[in-house]
């Protein structure tokens, strides 16, 4: 990538604050600071890459933040928080967020993390190269692979990066099981460990929300009860 990554980072810590600044800066990205989650989301538009997130933020936590710049963008969310139950990273990923790391953090882990959900974004949203045309048909869901658009009928469905690679890999495999392993290790391209079932599921259950009338009763994605899930 040629152009200079703009990183959002929302905590009303200062210190926190200045310390991803300066490591970030010092890896060649542009970092913009916010001190709480409505401060974070008036900030977020198209300019931006890539969001940090703290969740114990004043005026709007960072969930709150979340799903509000989920309808402003999908560049990818990292909540970087000392929040480390299981719950907290549910509503982390329920709310729309793409990662998840816990203070206090590894510096390398957190460049390197950061490094991951640029290039997958670019990778998969086509920001800088166009595949060339071509569409897949689920039924009335349309996935037009050039744009990354997806579309039930004429309606445009919005999906972060990691939704559309989950939906792309399984339509372009309809009638294939995967196991919550199978899209953890396709998708996130890391190592799966049992917790990692936990993050696959409420993702299955964000694109449910977003493509069925009736998501207990999907019409795309459907579950193979002890196997995995489908696209039939």
């Amino acid at each position: 990538m040629d152009k200079i990554m703009n990183i959002l980072i929302a905590d009303d810590n200062n210190e926190i604050r200045e310390i991803v600044r300066v490591l970030l800066e010092s890896e060649g990205y542009n970092v913009i600071e916010a001190v709480d989650g409505e401060d974070a989301v008036n900030q977020v538009d198209e300019s931006i890459d890539l969001i940090i997130l703290d969740i114990m933020m004043p005026i709007k936590s960072g969930f709150r933040a979340c799903i509000e710049i989920r309808e402003k963008t999908s560049a990818p969310v990292l909540f970087l928080t000392a929040k480390t139950q299981d719950s907290d990273k549910y509503m982390a990923f329920s709310s729309g967020s793409d990662d998840y790391l816990s203070k206090p953090f590894s510096y390398t882990e957190l460049v390197s993390r950061v490094k991951a959900l640029l290039r997958r974004y670019y990778v998969y949203r086509g920001k800088e190269q166009v595949a060339p045309a071509d569409t897949i048909h689920v039924n009335e869901l349309t996935i037009n692979t050039a744009t990354k658009e997806v579309l039930i009928d004429t309606r445009e469905i919005i999906l972060t990066e990691i939704e559309y690679k989950i939906l792309l890999l399984m339509a372009n495999h309809r009638k294939k099981i995967f196991s919550a392993q199978n899209l953890y290790e396709s998708v996130w391209e890391e190592p799966y460990f049992y917790s990692c079932n936990n993050t696959v599921m409420v993702h299955i259950r964000n694109l449910r929300s977003k493509l069925e009338n009736d998501p207990q009763n999907p019409r795309y994605i459907k579950t193979v009860w002890g196997k995995g899930y489908r696209i039939e």
